[in-house]
């Protein structure tokens, strides 16, 4: 299987088949429903707490109550994944993830907390492993395909997001409450899902084989998931899309409430500054393919790290709305490509895929989804911009380890003729990769 050449270097590759390009777009499909899942219940957090009452640091603490699911179940989805395939596992986890988003919609409809804190748990168990084993599928897509797609599937959540904002934003100026219109949107993502993951590819060893012949070489099952805890490559890309997923996932729960709460505007405004965060980081991804063919992962992470500080520190220090929107957008831009690119830097080696991007799921998701409820608790004391300040520390700790994402060479003997990225990577095992 001939894998992408991310770094500017063509190689050969043959046209894909029908069953890649559809399988590429049910990869589309449902990132793009995982996307709406999310930020159809995040656009609508100002009513949420309003609807029950919350203070900001109580807020922080249901989100990270919410957060626990997946954090308990992200270290096994490499062995779930392995054991049901790609396909299953997204249709079982995605349905557990819009029956938690339901029963926490109901909650708030009911005013009692726990509930929606059962449900936020449950969704989260769904988020995670839905997340890894979307991932994994869409590097088996990419490798088929032989290019770099990786970005554009994580602009379809980007475009999920979009239209969750949207819809969100009409719905609150409509007074449509959240236990009605959340549930409506899960149950046309559910059925959607349903039909995406029958057009899925068998990824290597699916179909009960994969575990035994892994376990037999380190690979993969109980062995090789513990051995992809200790490699330092793959904890190195997992610190840089730790840095990215906080990135990210603070502006999902709180860039609404900071815009709201500190320039003293409706729910509608803060929706439309959380749209105007994932339209940015849509376009970046859409852009994001041409960048890395053309400039490589390094260089093209380096510039998000860059762009993600500067609209941070706008967005923290700005006097007015339209220069904070500004520095959204930078934001936006920045956030962008560090996940896409880490699960595919993760995903090198489809032999060992599967844990190490449980790996760095479980590591990006602890930041993405345990982060911002922390952030919360510090906004009841400093407020939601100095907060979000906070970031810049991950940020800068990303930028220092980018290299670490270069690409592996392919294993085996290479033709006289083929090209060889100029940054990529030597084996994980092997001393860590220098940036061009």
């Amino acid at each position: 299987m001939t894998g992408p050449s991310p770094e500017g270097a063509r190689t050969a590759v043959p046209a894909p088949t029908r069953e890649v390009r559809l399988a590429s777009v049910a990869v589309f499909t449902v990132f793009a429903l995982a996307g709406l899942n999310f930020a159809s219940w995040a656009a609508r957090l100002p009513a949420v707490r309003d609807g029950l009452g919350l203070t900001p640091e109580q807020m922080g603490v249901l989100l990270l109550v919410g957060a626990f699911g997946s954090l308990a179940a992200l270290p096994l989805s490499g062995l779930v994944v392995e054991r049901l395939g790609a396909a299953r596992t997204v249709l079982v986890f995605a349905l557990l993830n819009a029956a938690g988003l339901a029963t926490a919609s109901a909650g708030v409809a009911a005013g009692q907390v726990v509930v929606v804190g059962l449900g936020l748990v449950l969704a989260g168990v769904g988020t995670g492993v839905w997340d890894a084993a979307m991932n994994l599928e869409g590097a088996v897509v990419e490798q088929r395909l032989g290019r770099t797609v990786m970005p554009r599937y994580h602009a379809g959540f980007s475009f999920g997001t979009m239209a969750a904002a949207g819809l969100a934003a009409l719905a609150a100026w409509l007074g449509v409450p959240v236990w009605w219109h959340v549930p409506g949107v899960l149950l046309l993502s559910s059925v959607v899902v349903v039909l995406a993951v029958r057009v899925f590819l068998a990824g290597p060893g699916e179909g009960g084989h994969g575990a035994a012949h892994g376990d037999a070489h380190g690979h993969g099952g109980a062995r090789g998931a513990a051995r992809a805890w200790i490699e330092p490559r793959t904890l190195l890309i997992g610190l840089v899309v730790l840095a990215a997923a906080l990135t990210e996932g603070a502006a999902n729960d709180w860039l609404g409430l900071a815009v709201v709460d500190e320039f003293g505007v409706d729910d509608a405004v803060g929706a439309v500054a959380f749209g105007l965060f994932v339209t940015a980081m849509t376009g970046m991804r859409i852009l994001g393919t041409r960048l890395l063919d053309r400039f490589g992962r390094v260089a093209v992470l380096r510039l998000c790290a860059g762009l993600a500080a500067v609209g941070l520190l706008v967005f923290g220090t700005a006097g007015s709305l339209w220069l904070a929107m500004v520095g959204v957008v930078a934001w936006g831009l920045g956030a962008a490509l560090g996940f896409p690119v880490g699960m595919s830097a993760a995903a090198d080696d489809p032999l060992r895929a599967a844990p190490r991007v449980a790996v760095v799921s479980t590591i990006g998701y602890s930041a993405f989804l345990a982060g911002p409820p922390l952030l919360g608790l510090l906004a009841e004391h400093v407020g939601y911009r100095d907060a979000l300040l906070a970031i810049l520390v991950p940020v800068v700790l990303g930028l220092l380890v980018t290299s670490a994402a270069a690409p592996l060479r392919a294993a085996g003997p290479v033709p006289a003729d083929a090209a060889v990225p100029a940054d990529a990577a030597v084996p994980a095992d092997a001393p860590s990769p220098e940036p061009r």
